[in-house]
């Protein structure tokens, strides 16, 4: 599901960064959010922890152990919490009945056959630690148990255990699975300083430390066990005892003493016929070490005749589903505690049953040391009444005391949440993808915005709001224009003026933002920059100047279409007082107004090809500047008269990398 997907993004994002994930996303080439009942293929994981153990530069067993305590706090997180404690009362028992939960989420949490969760089986040894066996159709990934596992002893029992492996084959006794994995189990219970003392003369406390406990409470009375209870209950045990626990072990019996256990009293025979014991268990099967049948149930019976000649073998009838094993007495008694998923063998069935799915069973084995038989308590493993009609059983045919009968109905319902959830989910990711792309273009909308007006002008303009006009006590105004440009308009074909102007307004709009000057508009071909507006800055005449000395550089790398040469510019600077506002409401402009910009008209106009043409003015904020200045002298300018002018030849302090914004 995705849900292991999600898992592994949240543990990147929340330990590395969303940067992170995004960048091992993107080399795993894989979507960036995963649905959660959605299945997906495996080679989507392994191709995320692949990617991840590079990026990170972390070995892949450290990676997959991460995860795998990642992943016992994301499921915690994620509403199994109760479902996990509830597996067993210790580590043992946790263990043993991993495989139950498996079996529980494939019925009743819809998970596809084809999914095939691991499987789990756990030995004891006599000196307290275990032996855990590990079955796996996915390779690479057995260093998540570790992570697990060792999680789950921590939290749930207070545990720290360390784990090794100590066989890894080739799976021979489990047909179809790839591998196999034992790992050495030992566990060190955390004891608090109080319980540490106590007990320093043990080195090691065993996983089923009862008998202990037992011996030093049997030596007290009933108030002395009550206060003992009392300490330990705020200490750490190997196994956490629930409450229930606690008040079994200080009920007293005769003068006294403690029961610890429980000796269960058996009639001296069975108190039931063979006829009721077969109807009110429909769906069972005992059979020897020879696997032949010697009872069943009698719905079985009905469903595969054949079982009624008692004798025959049960392996012609049924083959074995879950665990993957052969089908002989041994392999079944290694898994003995593993829920067993029988299903009938098609060819055996009657002509009834030939167009129909096969019958399944789920159930528990029993060995039954006195007779050498197993006995096999099962039900019919169905999850819809779908499956049920598809069989052409009814509700009838299940014992009334099966829950089965009522799960089915459940699950009807189950199903249609699931499936709302599912589309709710799908509409989620839907919404998620559309709000990233209305977030995309909404950026690009605002980018075209603000390359026409300022972004404190446009900003209240999309609010709604009247932009009022400002007065700029002082900046710097650039006129430039193409020395010739009539001549040559007269000589091209429209296309080549249009592709000239582009080359050239390209390179001079990459410097506008390389000297941080505002562009106030284009027409034909002059050119005109502001510095100082629309944020007014002391260095207005310093930036204007050196984006004038780019310009100049970069017009060199613009071909003139008719002479083949590059183009000439002239440019002229003037600086002092504007006021700036928007005009219109269709196509609107930040405009500026006043005899400022007059003025810096009048020295573009009256300027020498490829020089940059200073007022006086502009002059007085440039020449203690580390610029190199050239006096022009008096010239007469039209509707100004005579003005004492200057050119700028170059920044005695910058390169022309660093003026044409260059690495």
């Amino acid at each position: 599901y995705g849900f292991i997907n999600t898992c592994l993004k949240s543990l990147v994002v929340e330990k590395y960064g969303e940067e992170t994930w995004e960048k091992l996303r993107l080399q795993a080439g894989v979507q960036d959010s995963f649905l959660t009942f959605e299945v997906y293929k495996d080679e989507i994981t392994m191709q995320l922890v692949d990617k991840a153990c590079k990026v990170l530069g972390v070995p892949a067993d450290i990676v997959l152990r991460e995860f795998g305590k990642y992943f016992f706090e994301f499921c915690k997180r994620s509403g199994y919490d109760h479902m996990l404690r509830t597996l067993g009362g210790n580590l043992y028992e946790f263990i043993e009945n991993l495989d139950a939960l498996h079996s529980y989420l494939f019925l009743f949490c819809f998970f596809p056959q084809e999914m095939n969760a691991p499987s789990f089986r756990v030995e004891k040894n006599e000196d307290g630690s275990m032996h855990l066996h590990y079955y796996s159709d996915r390779r690479g990934l057995c260093h998540i148990v570790p992570g697990i596992i060792g999680a789950a002893a921590l939290d749930f029992f207070n545990t720290e255990i360390s784990m090794k492996i100590v066989n890894q084959t080739e799976e021979e006794e489990r047909t179809g699975k790839k591998e196999h994995i034992v790992f050495l189990v030992t566990q060190n219970p955390l004891f608090p300083c109080k319980e540490r003392n106590e007990f320093s003369s043990s080195s090691q406390c065993p996983v089923d430390s009862e008998k202990q406990i037992e011996n030093q409470l049997n030596k007290e009375d009933l108030e002395k066990a009550k206060n003992a209870n009392g300490d330990r209950g705020n200490s750490v045990c190997p196994v956490k005892k629930s409450h229930w626990k606690t008040l079994r072990g200080i009920i007293t019996l005769g003068k006294g003493k403690l029961l610890r256990g429980f000796d269960p009293v058996y009639p001296k025979s069975l108190w039931i016929d063979t006829k009721t014991f077969c109807n009110g268990l429909p769906f069972h099967m005992v059979f020897d070490k020879e696997l032949k049948v010697k009872q069943a149930g009698v719905s079985i019976q009905k469903i595969v005749p054949g079982l009624q000649t008692m004798g025959i073998c049960l392996d012609q009838y049924f083959r074995i589903l879950h665990p993957e094993v052969p089908f002989t007495i041994s392999s079944i008694q290694k898994f003995i505690n593993s829920q067993f998923v029988f299903q009938t063998r098609r060819e055996m069935m009657p002509e009834s049953w030939k167009e129909r799915p096969m019958l399944e069973l789920r159930g528990q084995m029993l060995w039954m040391e006195p007779l050498q038989c197993m006995l096999y308590l099962c039900s019919p493993l169905l999850r819809t009444l779908h499956e049920l009609e598809e069989r052409q059983m009814h509700i009838a045919d299940i014992a009334p005391h099966d829950v089965t009968r009522d799960l089915i109905l459940l699950n009807q319902q189950r199903l249609a949440e699931m499936e709302l959830s599912s589309q709710l989910e799908r509409k989620k990711e839907e919404l998620r993808v559309l709000s990233k792309h209305l977030e995309e273009e909404k950026k690009k909308t605002e980018a075209l915005l603000y390359a026409m007006l300022p972004q404190h002008v446009a900003n209240q303009l999309k609010e709604g709001k009247r932009v009022e006009a400002g007065e700029f006590k002082e900046c710097t105004i650039l006129f430039s224009d193409v020395v010739t440009f009539t001549s040559i308009c007269a000589q091209c074909e429209p296309i080549q003026i249009v592709l000239m102007l582009n080359s050239m307004y390209l390179r001079f709009d990459r410097l506008t933002t390389v000297h941080d000057v505002y562009k106030v508009e284009t027409i034909g071909d002059a050119y005109m920059v502001v510095g100082g507006v629309p944020v007014p800055v002391p260095t207005h005449a310093e930036r204007v100047a050196n984006f004038a000395l780019g310009m100049i550089m970069a017009a060199k790398g613009v071909q003139n279409p008719v002479s083949g040469n590059p183009i000439q510019i002239r440019v002229g600077i003037h600086t002092g007082p504007v006021l700036a506002g928007v005009v219109g409401e269709k196509m609107p402009r930040y405009c500026l107004f006043g005899d400022t910009v007059n003025i810096a008209s009048r020295m573009e106009s009256h300027g020498v090809p490829s020089k940059i043409h200073l007022s006086s003015s502009a002059y007085q904020c440039l020449k203690y500047k580390n610029f190199e200045i050239t006096e022009r002298g008096e010239i007469e300018v039209k509707g100004k008269g005579k003005m004492h002018t200057y050119f700028l030849i170059r920044n005695k302090s910058a390169t022309e990398n660093e003026i044409m914004g260059r690495p």
